[in-house]
């Protein structure tokens, strides 16, 4: 046994005892998840995004994870575009100084980069914090609660919001089953008005052709209907036996001066022209008496 020299052992000397477990942190934990990406366990950077279920990310982490042909982590599965994500707007915590770390000083892990833009908490895990999904605003889960009014409306951008588009960042529990409820529930809602849009475009574009045709119809229709009384006409012309020699004569035409652009028509012969106009065409005997070329017509007896 030893215990030669007057040395006196310890019960941990001699009985083996079970060794406790590692314990967790719990502030380093609450540190570590709110200040890192959820995809690539690296700092956040701005711009910094959150998805449906509360999950904080960099927003470049969560675009080379979309074009990156390897598939996201379990914890960003749900992530199919950028549809599925919302920049936060975040309030600055004034209090914070961000620099490298010293080994002989103090570091403060509880001072958060960030604060409630209503109360003044910081967000360090220790107060639920929520965004909405509408605007981006965050602010603490008490601010929401404590400042309610009949309309309800965002503390910080006044933007109109329901009770849905709450979402609680890095939610736990029951929060987490509320909030996977709800992303189902946005979904099938964004799935529903985007069937909705694509069926009114489609019923007006039907809409549209309808009437393009409708109008072809009716132009149709008039240029028939024009054509058979031009059919009519001539038939009845034909009809009344007087042919071409008819519409020739004066008194068939509507308007008697249209007349003169008929083929038997001849200025000498008209008795309304007078010989001073007669003149001026060759087929009157006048004409033959010139000798040279007038300013009005060419004279061909003139060389």
């Amino acid at each position: 046994m030893g215990c030669d020299g007057g040395t006196i052992p310890k019960r941990d000397e001699l009985v083996r005892t079970k060794k406790k477990p590692e314990q967790k942190d719990k502030d380093a934990e609450l540190s570590y998840r709110w200040r890192h990406c959820s995809i690539n366990q690296q700092p956040l950077q701005k711009p910094i995004v959150a998805c449906q279920l509360g999950r904080l990310y960099s927003k470049t982490s969560v675009i080379e994870g979309l074009l990156d042909r390897t598939p996201l982590p379990e914890t960003a599965t749900h992530i199919k575009s950028l549809k599925d994500v919302k920049e936060l707007e975040l309030t600055a915590n004034p209090a914070f100084s961000d620099g490298a770390e010293k080994g002989d000083g103090y570091v403060d892990r509880q001072c958060s980069p960030f604060i409630c833009p209503v109360i003044g908490l910081e967000m360090n895990g220790k107060f639920k914090f929520c965004f909405l999904w509408t605007c981006g605003c965050v602010m603490s889960e008490r601010a929401i609660k404590l400042v309610k009014d009949k309309i309800q409306m965002c503390h910080k951008c006044q933007k109109q919001y329901e009770d849905e588009d709450i979402v609680v960042l890095n939610a736990a529990n029951d929060d987490l089953n509320v909030m996977t409820e709800r992303m189902i529930t946005r979904q099938l809602k964004a799935k529903a008005e985007k069937k909705a849009k694509k069926a009114k475009v489609k019923s007006e574009e039907d809409s549209s052709q309808i009437s393009a045709k409708t109008g072809v119809n009716r132009s149709a229709a008039n240029g028939s209907s024009s054509s058979n009384g031009l059919k009519t006409s001539a038939a009845s012309s034909s009809s009344s036996g007087t042919g071409k020699r008819a519409l020739t004569t004066g008194a068939d035409i509507p308007n008697p001066e249209m007349k003169k652009t008929k083929k038997d028509y001849s200025v000498a012969d008209d008795p309304n022209a007078s010989s001073v106009f007669k003149s001026l065409f060759t087929s009157h005997k006048n004409a033959k008496q010139q000798t040279r070329a007038h300013w009005v017509t060419y004279n061909p007896f003139y060389n």
